[in-house]
């Protein structure tokens, strides 16, 4: 039985475009990141499953578990648990499901990190999800957070680099979503329903914009929430589009029972007032439906979402109490993730990359002369800063040139080598396209490209 070639369902390779693109776009990430102040930070793949489990809410079934290895596995097969083998009973690390996480244990870990610690990170994560347009179960997120400080400058920075790596990739049409989980559950008490069922119905708005009001509806209901209670939440939540965001925090503060939600409101309208002195600032939208799943998040939280896509490019949020999970101290943070593999769905249907320059500028053919000076003269033409492929093997000149012309290869020039070529420091450099050829001397090459 032959063996599948294919990467497994929601996994992909990347051949050498791909790659390009990825790097293009990870460059600009960095660049932007640092430039606000955030420094680098990598986590191992694989966390331990008490340093994940807990943190996810429903998403939690989401997690790559591994299993024991060796020794430990089979001790386990040998002498199953009086309740038969169940996942924990198999498993005791999973591959990580976010970097949010990673970077709370990291901060419950290590005492002498900076108070106010501005860290990015760029690096895969694992989710067994279904596969669909832009979602993967392997994917790269783009993560910057600011740890130790509960100020809203904090969540000001974070949302003002997310949206400038956006601006700078060439992305105009994109909305970004800003709620407040506080306000949240106090529009959903508001709304009359019991304080026991604030996580039922979060969960269910957190799908509004996927399944529509009546799915909302019916979903609380089998939540146990009254059908009344639910039309009233989504009467308060679900606004009008064209309504500003002054006029939408004043509306919603009328509408609220409790302190705890007014205060949400003047930390939205604080938030507000300082991205619009960012990038975000023609971008964002009070939006009082946006829940975000995850069970971290205590404050703010924000969504991007780019025309084009049915889902968001990136969202975070403040979790203040994440880090005291793991029993060592407070660490108030807010961050924000961007998805590499979405930004990409968006900018090669939609033609946003730039030549990238893949692939050789320069195949070296070569006649009759030692392959040493072969690799002497490509030295010389890679030192003035071109990218040049050497001919591999023995051939006569027409399938070398054929061969610079092929797919995935694509030179756009030639440089031939021949004795008498060697023998005067030049080469015979030929245009593909037009099929101009003239002698270049040797260490001259990358300024004649120039000039073409």
């Amino acid at each position: 039985m032959a063996i599948s070639t294919k990467p497994l369902s929601g996994m992909r390779d990347f051949l050498p475009a791909d790659v390009a693109r990825r790097n293009y776009v990870v460059g600009i990430v960095r660049q932007v990141y640092e430039r606000y102040g955030f420094v680098p930070l990598e986590t191992p793949a694989l966390e331990s499953l008490d340093v994940l489990l807990g943190k996810y809410g429903e998403d939690e079934k989401l997690i790559y578990r591994v299993l024991h290895r060796g020794e430990e596995l089979q001790r386990v097969l040998a002498s199953p648990p009086q309740r038969g083998l169940d996942a924990d009973a198999l498993s005791d690390q999973a591959l990580r499901y976010d970097l949010t996480v990673p970077l709370a244990r990291v901060l419950a870990q290590y005492g002498d990190l900076p108070r106010y610690f501005k860290r990015y990170q760029i690096q895969p994560v694992w989710r067994a999800d279904r596969p669909g347009k832009g979602r993967f179960r392997e994917f790269y997120q783009c993560d910057v957070d600011v740890t130790g400080t509960e100020a809203a400058i904090a969540e000001a920075e974070v949302c003002a680099a997310g949206c400038e790596v956006l601006d700078r990739l060439g992305f105009r049409d994109y909305t970004f979503a800003l709620n407040h989980r506080e306000l949240l559950r106090s529009l959903i008490r508001s709304a009359g329903i019991e304080t026991g069922r604030e996580g039922s119905a979060l969960q269910a708005i957190d799908k509004l914009d996927k399944i529509g009001k009546d799915a909302v509806l019916d979903e609380l209901g089998g939540r146990g929430v009254d059908r009344s209670a639910g039309e009233r939440l989504l009467a308060l939540i679900d606004r009008p589009e064209d309504e500003s965001n002054d006029t939408r925090l004043s509306d919603l503060r009328e509408g609220l029972v409790d302190d705890a939600g007014r205060a949400a409101v003047d930390r939205l309208e604080e938030i507000l007032g300082l991205l619009r002195a960012t990038p975000v600032g023609s971008h964002v939208r009070i939006m009082p439906k946006l829940a975000r799943g995850l069970g971290y998040y205590t404050g703010a939280i924000f969504e991007i979402a780019a025309a084009g896509l049915g889902s968001s490019i990136g969202g975070g949020g403040r979790y203040d109490e994440l880090v005291g999970i793991f029993g060592k101290r407070r660490v108030p943070a807010v961050g924000l993730s961007l998805g590499l593999e979405r930004i990409l769905v968006i900018m090669t249907e939609q033609g946003m990359f730039p030549d990238l320059g893949v692939g050789p500028q320069v195949m070296l053919c070569w006649l009759d002369v030692d392959r040493s000076d072969v690799l002497r003269v490509a030295h010389r033409l890679r030192a003035q800063g071109l990218r040049v492929e050497v001919f591999p093997e023995p051939a006569k000149l027409g399938k070398q040139m054929q061969y610079a012309d092929t797919p995935g290869v694509a030179a756009p020039w030639c440089a031939i080598v021949g004795a008498s070529e060697l023998a005067n420091g030049e080469v015979a450099l030929k245009h593909m396209a037009s099929g101009d050829q003239a002698a270049v001397a040797i260490d001259a090459v990358a300024e004649a490209i120039a000039r073409r």
